[in-house]
């Protein structure tokens, strides 16, 4: 293969695995919460004696009646700080290298996922030490989705994009799918390794960044790709993924003697990086930001809250049944059907599906939008689409395992198609904007607006769901629903563009327009 392939193939894997433990590291506390408060009177009497003991095996200080709303603030301490750090974050990635950015944020990761758990044993009990655990790990999380969208733009050029970061946007699916399968192992018997295992792997993942990223195709004497169409140079037959290499017989000497030769001009070549106002003018970004916000709010509250949503649901559905069935009704034939029979493990083992949908939804995303040239249109039809199967979820997803498992999975890549496509595609389409005329400055800065806007929505799902449901589960549907129409709605005037630009491209063809 040729040397730009290889590499092309390494930052695709590289980064693959880093943005993987990072989601990875993340999910371990949604698994972890139905263990910090859970049915004690299912466990059998209190080995202690103590009066009024209904949460005698809860742990401290989550063993109150306010424990929803306790875990809504432990969401919120790392989600606030996401989102704040990253509009920070994009800016520091433009003016670092980003393999120390990275490679550094996911150490320090690793770290204070760790400390989450050694909580436990420690023995700690006091709610301070898990915010500030949580805030800081918010903080420095922020280091990876900048970083890696912009090693995976600095090597690949617009022309089959959205499918090749539909592909790798898998990423976040699998975290999550190996960090609810990781903290299952322990959440049952030691859940302070949930935390641990993910903080090492993390960490480690870190060092292998540190050692083998290459940032840009020019590091190793490879030219960059074409980001947008110049002067119909990509119309004429040019791969706009091509990325040519210094190979051949003269390749040392030409590397050499082109090192010597571009050195003295790169100080006056080299564009400044955008402002923050700069990249907020680049047409689309504050419409995707939007956007994402809205989409985000609703990926996020499935991810924190989606394993203790099946475990409760399922108590209700097991009464319910329980009272009905003197009737005769035949309701515990599918297996597993009973919810009520799920604990912790088992609710994050099937809540792993969600992400499995994520993994398809994200793909098809591409493709459609590589095919079409509408990753508005592409996100807009996906969201009106979610809507709908959100509501049938709710009323009809606990019905028995075959009708769960399905509609986890439609509902993962419908929720979560748009997600992938506007933190991937949209953001690398828009940070080489040719508005921009060739300024690679900006990658990073408009991937940390968008993503830091949609973390805002990622902060305020989970804050939601946890001051709503109480009053019922039917109700934090509602909200997702209506954000998810939101999301929709904002996307409206870049669709309108979108199609107005096919209507105009079929007249033009028809002949109906001279040009």
């Amino acid at each position: 293969l040729p040397l730009s392939h290889r590499y092309r193939g390494l930052t695709l894997v590289l980064t693959f695995l880093c943005y993987t433990s990072y989601h990875l590291s993340r999910k371990p506390i949604s698994i972890v919460k139905s263990q910090l408060h859970p049915n004690c009177s299912a466990l059998g009497p209190n080995p202690r004696n103590d009066s009024n003991s209904s949460t005698w095996c809860s742990w401290a200080p989550f063993d109150g009646d306010n424990y929803k709303e306790l875990f809504g603030a432990l969401d919120n301490a790392f989600l606030v700080a996401y989102a704040i750090g990253m509009f920070i974050s994009g800016i520091f990635g433009e003016r670092l290298p980003l393999r120390y950015y990275l490679s550094g944020g996911m150490m320090l990761s690793g770290v204070f996922t760790a400390l989450f758990g050694l909580g436990y044993f420690w023995n700690i009990h006091v709610l301070w030490y898990y915010i500030v655990v949580q805030v800081c790990n918010g903080l420095v999380q922020t280091t990876g989705w900048p970083s890696v969208v912009a090693c995976v733009g600095n090597w690949f050029g617009k022309g089959k994009r959205g499918l090749i970061m539909g592909v790798w946007n898998s990423h976040t699916s699998v975290g999550n799918i190996l960090g609810s399968l990781i903290a299952g192992v322990w959440v049952s018997s030691a859940w302070g390794l949930s935390f641990i295992v993910p903080g090492i792997i993390i960490a480690v993942m870190g060092i292998i960044c540190f050692f083998f990223l290459v940032e840009y195709p020019e590091d190793v004497g490879c030219s960059p790709p074409l980001h947008h169409d110049a002067g119909g140079v990509t119309s004429n037959g040019k791969d706009p993924e091509a990325i040519t290499s210094n190979e051949g017989p003269l390749s040392i000497v030409g590397q050499s003697s082109a090192g010597r030769s571009d050195s003295p001009k790169e100080p006056a070549e080299e564009p400044e990086a955008i402002s923050f106002f700069g990249a907020l003018r680049i047409p689309g970004v504050v419409e995707f930001s939007l956007c994402l916000l809205f989409a985000k709010l609703v990926s996020y509250t499935f991810l924190y809250w989606l394993p203790l949503y099946i475990v409760n649901v399922g108590e209700v559905l097991g009464t319910v049944r329980g009272e009905r069935s003197w009737q005769g009704e035949h309701l515990l034939t599918p297996l597993l059907s009973l919810a009520a029979h799920f604990g912790a493990k088992e609710a994050g083992d099937l809540s792993t599906l969600f992400d499995v949908g994520g993994i398809l939804g994200g793909i098809l995303a591409g493709l459609i939008s590589d095919y079409t040239g509408g990753r508005a249109t592409t996100c807009c039809v996906m969201l009106v689409i979610a809507a709908p199967m959100l509501f049938l979820y709710n009323h009809v997803g606990q019905n028995g395992i075959s009708t769960s498992v399905a509609m986890l999975i439609v509902c993962g890549a419908l929720v979560n198609g748009p997600y992938a496509l506007i933190t991937t595609a949209v953001s690398a389409d828009l940070g080489t904007h040719e508005s921009l005329k060739g300024n690679a400055k900006a990658l990073s800065t408009v991937t940390a607006i968008i993503d830091g806007t949609g973390s805002i929505g990622a902060a305020l799902g989970p804050l939601l769901a946890g001051l709503i449901s109480p009053t019922g589960w039917n109700n934090v549907f509602y909200m997702l629903i209506a954000a998810d129409v939101l999301a929709c709605l904002l996307l409206a005037r870049v669709v309108v563009k979108e199609v107005r630009g096919w209507c105009g491209c079929i007249a033009r063809k028809r002949g109906y327009v001279h040009t």
